[in-house]
């Protein structure tokens, strides 16, 4: 039986951080799926669609990786696709304690869902998608905090 994580995230936008806890996760399981969610709180600043194909160019085609848009539950979307686990990347102890709050919840709801966080490599532990947006919106270059090209 395969070992199917979803990695779900808002991904506004996918960052060398979120590729190395992909990359790194492959380790792991036998496929990741990239899953982009809808957040209602907010709005996007890249669209999802360009982002899922940026997503999908960061990838060999022969990576056991798919990248989807979702506006479901994560534990609901787990279940659809025969996902067990979760994974997580954490770079600091603020996104611990948001990430075990959401990672209880998601058991709580589906219960057969582990989530397993990987500690962000420490070269990439600054980058975080807001302040890339806001670079990006007062015209700095964001090329190096993104493993395609925009």
């Amino acid at each position: 039986m395969d070992k199917i994580a979803i990695f779900p995230g808002s991904f506004d936008p996918y960052t060398r951080g979120h590729h190395d806890i992909v990359c790194r996760g492959l380790n792991i399981f036998d496929k990741i799926i990239v899953a982009i969610g809808y957040n209602s709180q907010k709005e996007r600043y890249f669209d999802i669609y360009q982002m899922k194909d940026h997503i999908r160019s960061a990838f060999n085609k022969k990576d056991p990786v798919e990248v989807i848009d979702y506006d479901q539950l994560t534990a609901t979307l787990a279940k659809s696709y025969g996902a067990k686990y979760l994974l997580r990347g954490l770079r600091n102890t603020t996104d611990f304690e948001y990430e075990n709050s959401i990672s209880q919840l998601n058991r709580y709801l589906n219960q057969e869902l582990e989530t397993v966080f990987l500690i962000t490599s420490p070269n990439y532990a600054s980058i975080s998608s807001s302040i890339i947006r806001e670079v990006h919106k007062y015209g700095g270059d964001i090329t190096d905090f993104l493993p395609y090209q925009i």
